[in-house]
């Protein structure tokens, strides 16, 4: 939960907070308050907005420093909920692929997957029936359909067991699912929203014709009135209900319950060369994904460890326990020549999935589907989200937007579908957009093109970063030397500037583990060189505001 005061940062313009305090009505009042600043609350909070609702958001940490940021990253239909018969969410997902893909080519692209073969798991008619239902539920344009492939003569056979001599290929995407809620909430602020992190939402009461909620940040607490309440507070959404909202006649709020199931993910020196990713299937039915990760490593997992409501006090992180290690490294070990060890981690991190109690005994079976639960008899409106994954978040954030409308008695045009994120629209760059893959090709060329100083490695991050925003990171630069001091490798004080300035960063791992992944790549002492910058400057943005 979350939300800032109106009042600029002390010590820093309105600009440099990144808080767009216009966008709130008049005396802090506001058409929609949205609690939570994951992917479904940054993707609501962008689709009211560009519907020309005055909307703030509230989030208690950063944004995605939970959930959003803790997932496999993978724009996915599920192949396996086929097996649940989850046809409804797994063509849904699959529709979104292409649409999430062409908004924001930097952050996301196409990723083929190989399956090996395991007879004693699957049989080989069930996955080929699978498969040719994933190919055909929706459109594809960009995706290329499933194959069969020879793994004795292929090469992501190499890395494997020499049992496993056939398999099946098919296609996915890929998404940096931190930078995708930034982006987000980015183009929410761009479009009037004024949005707050590290502002927790200690009340929120409901009244005939409105809420007034009490928005706690560094500089004391505020008090907000809004004309609805959005609650995507992921795995507190439940406890924001039944703890914080109060009702207007003592009628219940919450009457959903929420499943937190833990999925954990390890990291470990690359075990394979080529681009493709790994789904193997585990003799618990579950699956785990093997995926190339930030060039030099591979990303393992993930679990379904159920959590107790409790676990979630404050807002600490989720975190991996040796169970959950050792089961990775045992499911992986099982196809890779190369065993994955315990002590061949690199890193580790969890997310908890807020997943809507269906009363599924396992729960890899629980739903991954969203509901979107109205208040609005006896009070101002409220929209509690239940569930949901990344994928489709966006269509998730459009439903949400068309019934808060209903709700306002307003219910205005959707326009998600068709627009770019920020910096995924890279015609200024490269002309007229062909593929989402090969765009970012191009882009890659034109960046070499007009700056050719910067060293292509640095170029090629920034890249898949900021997109067509590169200029706003480079500034008037015109060697590397005027981007600043090197704060660590290939971090210059202009991108670490930008980021306060821009995207809300705030401490060092907001930079170092969701505005990048530049925290897996450096030493200890380079991590603390990043920590130490900012120690520097919290009294920018720390500081008790002006009366």
């Amino acid at each position: 939960m979350n939300s800032v005061p109106s009042t600029p940062l002390a010590g820093a313009s309105a600009d440099a907070t990144a808080d767009n305090a216009a966008a709130a009505a008049p005396h802090g009042d506001c058409d929609v308050l949205v609690v939570g600043g994951g992917i479904n609350g940054a993707g609501i909070a962008r689709d009211l907005a560009g519907r020309g609702w005055k909307v703030v958001l509230a989030e208690a940490s950063d944004f995605a420093a939970h959930t959003s940021s803790s997932s496999t990253k993978l724009i996915h239909g599920g192949l396996r909920y086929l097996e649940y018969y989850e046809f409804s969410l797994v063509r849904k997902a699959l529709q979104e692929r292409e649409v999430l893909l062409r908004s924001a080519p930097h952050i996301m692209w196409p990723l083929r997957f190989v399956m090996p073969h395991d007879a004693a798991m699957r049989p080989a008619w069930m996955i080929r029936i699978g498969l040719f239902l994933y190919d055909h539920l929706a459109r594809r344009e960009v995706l290329p359909g499933s194959e069969g492939v020879d793994l004795r003569r292929s090469p992501y056979g190499e890395p494997l067991k020499s049992d496993y001599t056939r398999g099946f290929v098919y296609s996915d995407g890929w998404v940096d699912d931190a930078r995708l809620v930034v982006l987000n909430a980015l183009d929410a602020r761009d479009r009037g929203a004024a949005l707050h992190t590290r502002t927790t939402v200690t009340g929120a009461r409901r009244h005939a014709d409105h809420w007034t909620a009490t928005l706690r940040c560094a500089d004391g607490e505020r008090t907000l009135r809004a004309r609805a309440l959005v609650n995507a507070a992921g795995p507190w959404a439940e406890g924001f209900l039944r703890e914080v909202a109060s009702p207007a006649r003592g009628e219940a709020l919450a009457t959903k319950s929420l499943r937190l199931v833990k999925g954990s993910h390890i990291i470990v020196r690359k075990r394979f060369q080529h681009d493709h990713a790994y789904i193997f299937q585990n003799p618990d039915k579950r699956i785990i994904f093997a995926i190339p990760y930030e060039d030099d490593f591979t990303l393992i997992g993930t679990t379904d460890v159920e959590l107790p409501q409790e676990s979630l006090a404050g807002f600490g992180k989720a975190r991996i326990d040796e169970r959950e290690i050792a089961y990775l490294c045992e499911q992986a070990s099982r196809y890779f020549r190369e065993p994955v060890r315990p002590e061949d981690v690199v890193w580790t991190y969890a997310g908890v999935r807020p997943l809507l109690d269906d009363a599924s005994g396992d729960p890899s079976a629980v739903t991954r589907d969203y509901l979107l639960e109205t208040h609005a008899t006896d009070g101002a409106p409220l929209l509690s989200v239940w569930g949901g994954k990344i994928t489709t978040f966006r269509k998730l954030a459009e439903d949400a937007a068309d019934l808060v409308g209903t709700l306002l008695g307003d219910r205005r045009r959707a326009w998600t579908e068709h627009s770019h994120l920020p910096g995924g629209d890279l015609r200024d760059w490269i002309g007229a957009p062909q593929r989402p893959d090969t765009d970012f090709q191009r882009l890659l060329a034109t960046i070499g093109q007009r700056h050719p100083w910067l060293p292509p490695s640095l170029a090629r991050r920034m890249a898949r970063a900021y997109g067509a925003r590169i200029g706003r990171v480079l500034g008037g630069a015109e060697r590397l030397e005027d981007l600043g001091p090197e704060i660590a490798p290939g971090l210059h004080q202009a991108e670490l500037e930008y980021l306060v300035r821009e995207e809300w960063a705030r401490a060092a791992d907001d930079v170092l583990w969701r505005r990048s992944k530049l925290g897996l790549h450096y030493t200890e002492v380079q991590r603390m060189a990043v920590v130490q910058w900012f120690a520097e400057r919290e009294h920018l943005w720390s500081r008790p505001a002006a009366a």
